[in-house]
């Protein structure tokens, strides 16, 4: 009878929840397009405040740097005690670091309230990515993108965000996302309830299966290598990334002679391409293999990317959508390989891979807008678009086969 009860429990556990994935991945939107406010911020603080490059990219820096160094610390706290209501607290510590970033007076104030942004981002990724997780069932690859592409499509929204409110409005204008940060804590509200339900019945699950080998595994050296190739081409994907967000619009200004509301379309082009990428990237990882999508990710991105700086502004856009979306591709495979280099610590593992993109991100801007200020934007601009060419560590990861042998 026990073994028939516990039988019947596995359709449920495996069964995907679409519900929670999209409610998480609205709630992902919501998070990343109040910090891409940040970036979006850049040209009007550059004029307002009089800010260098380097200034703009210590910014992004306050922003992703507590967040990347953050991410795997609180991932590794709830792999051991799992806290379902992390998830609204981090949107409130994220509230009143808009708010504060709304009303600063100076750019001391502004890094401080990208601070409090930053460390809400920090609870908020590896428990998010976790819920992503739990409701997956057996479609690990397609859950993590509809997690994925909530993130990126707010991303995305800076350029709308610039244009819009910011040109109109000014600094002050970020007060609108308040109303963004109030709907994701009452959204994160309901999923802490689900996941707090979710973790009891999986408790009772594993009283149910008590007889069951544990999952946790030593670290091998492979798997420590393997980690290691993954996190390089994180860093180069987050490099590229880091310095067309924060830069090219300043490049497009400087090269075609586009006001900030032009330039910011170009952008959007490329960010909106990018969460199409991130959606597709899971699904055919599934399908065809997750080594084979962030191989194919990587090196079919590097010859779009290394002509943009070189073509007209036409050509460039139409440049811009394939590398947006074939670079992104990768984004969400990334975070599935790692889970599944280290079962078990879901949580952490998220907060590395996505923490870690952040944090390259954030060292990005900072290095790429001292490159700008050192030897000019298109220079820096070039050097760029060889950044993806680093993809060729993936050759050196193991197979899914591979890996799949490793976790038994």
């Amino acid at each position: 009878m026990n073994q028939a009860a516990i039988a019947r429990t596995i359709p449920k556990k495996e069964s995907t929840s679409y519900r929670i994935l999209f409610i998480i991945g609205l709630c992902h939107l919501l998070n990343d397009a109040i910090q891409a406010i940040i970036p979006a911020m850049f040209p009007i603080l550059e004029k307002s405040m009089g800010l260098s490059f380097t200034q703009l990219g210590m910014i992004a820096f306050a922003l992703n740097i507590v967040s990347s160094l953050l991410q795997p610390v609180f991932g590794n706290i709830t792999d051991k005690k799992p806290f379902p209501f992390a998830l609204p607290i981090g949107l409130t510590i994220t509230l009143f670091g808009i708010i504060g970033l709304a009303i600063a007076p100076r750019y001391e104030w502004i890094l401080v309230s990208v601070l409090f942004i930053g460390l809400g981002s920090a609870v908020f990724h590896p428990e998010g990515s976790r819920v992503a997780y739990m409701a997956a069932g057996p479609r690990r690859g397609l859950a993590q993108s509809i997690y994925q592409v909530g993130g990126n499509t707010g991303q995305s929204l800076a350029p709308l965000i610039t244009a819009l409110i910011l040109v109109p409005y000014g600094q002050f204008g970020a007060a609108w996302f308040t109303i963004a940060a109030f709907m994701a804590v009452c959204l994160l509200l309901y999923i802490a309830f689900w996941y707090a339900n979710k973790l009891k019945s999986e408790q009772l699950e594993r009283k149910q299966k008590s007889n069951l080998p544990n999952e946790t595994k030593p670290i091998t050296r492979a798997v420590k290598l393997s980690l290691t190739l993954v996190l390089f081409l994180i860093f180069a994907r987050s490099w590229y990334i880091s310095g067309m967000t924060n830069f090219y619009a300043f490049y497009t200004i400087d090269k075609y002679s586009f006001s900030i509301s032009q330039a910011q379309i170009y952008l959007f082009a490329f960010l909106v391409a990018g969460a199409l990428g991130t959606f597709f990237g899971g699904p055919l990882a599934d399908r065809f293999g997750k080594k084979n999508i962030i191989f194919l990710s990587m090196m079919l991105t590097a010859p779009f990317s290394i002509l943009i700086p070189f073509v007209p502004a036409s050509v460039a856009f139409c440049l811009l959508l394939i590398t947006g979306f074939v670079l992104m591709l990768s984004f969400s495979v990334t975070v599935v390989y790692a889970q599944e280099l280290i079962p078990g610590k879901i949580g952490m593992m998220s907060g590395l891979t996505v923490g870690f993109a952040f944090g390259m991100g954030a060292i990005g801007s900072v290095a790429l807008g001292y490159l700008i200020d050192l030897i000019g934007l298109t220079t820096t601009m070039t050097l760029m678009g060889l950044l993806p060419l680093i993809g060729l560590l993936t050759l050196l990861l193991p197979s899914d086969q591979t890996l799949a042998k490793w976790n038994g």
